[in-house]
């Protein structure tokens, strides 16, 4: 990984070695001469004592008129604490060592030419806020491996944030990694640019934990747009399809829902508005930093309200991913049932955002979708495309987007099912020997030859070679269907990539299927979760066609479209699974027909 630029470089680092018997003394005030370090106060607090305090309000220090500060207290607690220490404190206890400056975790190479060194040596971890790649704790986690590799080794976290400026942070690091060596060497290691340079494996496993890819880390995907525009609605659809692929976990931050539990009280002023936002950055962030996928729509008009919660999140360890849902007011304005674009004309609502509050749009925005004139559906499929160029969700092969309905690109031969050929229909159930054989027989029995489709069947807990269960024996009976040949197979992943379209039995099979399998999440309905979706789309689509509309705009799944289990519960069980399994059948074969 290339170090951070504002750290001192290689040869700005290797120039403090010079400082080896001449020492830099610690700053015992700000704006001393020669010194880096400087503060700005506003006008009001100049020419006062001002009290320094840490992020939980601890009173640190006493600044005084002059710029001479004394000590009033220093943290106690968090992680790595002991590894704390005052630079005169160091000095003491690390005399006659090497000192190393760590801003990252240390690769095989740099751990080589550091067991060259031939003296005891100390890796100053830099672990203040953006100070470095890894955060501060992955930081001197790494560090305290790296150190297990070295002979003689010592760890010491400094707690030096950078400050946006390439020259006030090489100043500042420069100073200060002096005062922590005193009259010893500090030796800095050569930069790897973008090398590949390879980690042991328990550095690498600490990389890898606290950079993981993106489909693995944590995500605040924030709506931003006017009231009407439909970010609410396409956020939901979102939600909905994250949900059904069982790629990540959820959590939606709604507008209404946010104000109920987490700020209710807050009114409607631009100063409260801005409140719940960073409210709902804040919850969003901390989500993030475990790993989950946090989903806002707030209208968050202002750009630094936006800033903030990227902040918020960028500190917390996740990404951030900012869609602006950029209906003109116009559109929103005609969609407004509830009149309030009409009210707040009228004066009869303050600050509403739009009209007598402005709407800063975003600059910075990763996305930028109008809804206007188009399906929610098209939307919902543009914002996950998108995050799957990104590479917080996998792409299902054979489609340009989860939740998209195109076909797959030319030369794309990974085996899945593919709009040339057959349409090619997988049913399922829990053992493949009633349900699932019984709907594969009579399908292929009804469709006859040449209607372009091909069926076949498996079970989740599938027997391997079992012939047709005397379950259904006389339900099969009844339509003089041919069973002789059929034997039973379990599911596997192969099976559902060269389907076109996955059909189980029960929403149970569904879910199982789609824990091992999610990219297959479009293509698999239950049996009477497509037909009715089948039935809501435009009558005259038939195979593919009526496929691909369905695979964009389905019904939700209901309990009702579950094919109960008749296994040995007797023959009217398995007559009304018959019953069931026909009227079905009969819908679908003569929607999936093309010939």
């Amino acid at each position: 990984m290339p170090r951070p630029q504002h750290c001192p470089s290689p040869r700005e680092l290797a120039d403090l070695e010079l400082l080896a018997g001449g020492a830099l003394a610690p700053v015992t005030a700000f704006d001393e001469p020669g010194s880096p370090v400087t503060i700005e106060l506003p006008e009001a607090l100049v020419g006062e004592d001002v009290e320094l305090v840490d992020p939980e309000g601890l009173p640190l220090a006493l600044l005084h008129p002059d710029g001479s500060f004394e000590t009033l207290s220093v943290a106690q607690h968090g992680p790595f604490r002991r590894l704390h220490l005052t630079p005169a404190a160091v000095r003491e206890r690390y005399a006659g060592a090497t000192f190393v400056p760590v801003v990252d975790a240390l690769s095989e190479d740099e751990l080589a030419s550091l067991r060259e060194v031939g003296t005891p040596l100390v890796l100053l971890a830099m672990t203040g806020p953006g100070a470095a790649e890894l955060s501060p704790v992955a930081l001197l986690r790494a560090s305290l491996a790296a150190a297990a590799h070295l002979p003689s080794t010592a760890v010491v976290a400094v707690p030096l944030a950078s400050h946006g400026d390439a020259q006030v942070d090489h100043e500042l690091g420069a100073h200060v990694c002096a005062v922590y060596a005193g009259p010893d060497p500090v030796l800095a290691l050569p930069d790897p640019g973008d090398s590949d340079d390879e980690y042991p494996d328990d550095i690498a496993e600490i990389v890898d934990a606290d950079q993981p890819s993106p489909d693995r880390r944590g995500l605040v995907l924030f709506f931003t747009g006017l009231s009407g525009s439909g970010k609410s609605t396409v956020a939901q659809a979102v939600i909905d399809s994250l949900l059904e692929s069982g790629e990540r976990t959820v959590t939606s931050l709604d507008g209404d829902v946010v104000r109920r539990n987490l700020s209710a009280g807050l009114t409607f002023s631009r100063e409260d508005r801005e409140t719940n936002i960073r409210r709902i950055g804040w919850v969003a962030a901390e989500i993030s930093r475990h790993g989950g996928v946090a989903v806002c729509s707030p209208i968050a008009p202002f750009d630094a309200t936006r800033q903030d919660v990227r902040a918020m999140t960028r500190d917390a360890g996740g990404a951030f991913f900012l869609v602006h849902v950029a209906t003109p007011l116009e559109e929103c304005e005609r969609r407004d049932r509830k009149g309030l674009y009409a009210k707040a004309r009228r004066g009869e609502i303050p600050d509403f955002t739009g009209i007598s509050s402005p709407y800063e749009e975003p600059a910075d925005a990763d996305l930028r979708v109008d809804t206007t004139g188009r399906t929610v559906e098209d939307c919902r499929d543009e914002v996950l495309s998108a995050l799957a160029d990104q590479g917080y969700l996998a792409r299902p092969r054979g489609s340009s987007a989860p939740g998209g309905a195109q076909a797959r690109p030319e030369g794309d031969d990974q085996g899945e099912g593919t709009s040339e050929g057959p349409l090619r229909v997988l049913f399922v159930c829990t053992a493949n020997i009633c349900r699932s054989p019984y709907l594969e027989l009579r399908a292929r029995q009804l469709f006859g030859p040449g209607a372009g489709v091909e069926v076949t069947s498996a079970g989740t807990q599938g027997f391997t070679d079992e012939p047709v269960s005397d379950t259904m024996a006389a339900e099969f009976a009844r339509h003089g269907t041919d069973i002789a040949g059929f034997r039973s197979r379990p599911l596997t992943g192969e099976l559902i990539d060269q389907a076109d379209l996955v059909l189980t039995a029960e929403a149970e099979h569904r879910t199982r299927l789609l824990e091992d399998r999610p990219a297959a999440f479009r293509r698999t309905f239950t049996v009477g979760q497509f037909v009715e979706s089948a039935q809501a789309a435009d009558p005259q689509l038939r195979g593919r066609a009526l496929v691909d509309a369905v695979l964009a705009r389905r019904v939700p799944a209901a309990p009702e479209h579950d094919i109960a289990d008749p296994y040995r519960r007797g023959p009217e069980a398995a007559a009304r699974a018959g019953r069931q399994m026909e009227e079905l059948l009969d819908v679908l074969v003569q929607r999936l027909r093309t010939a």
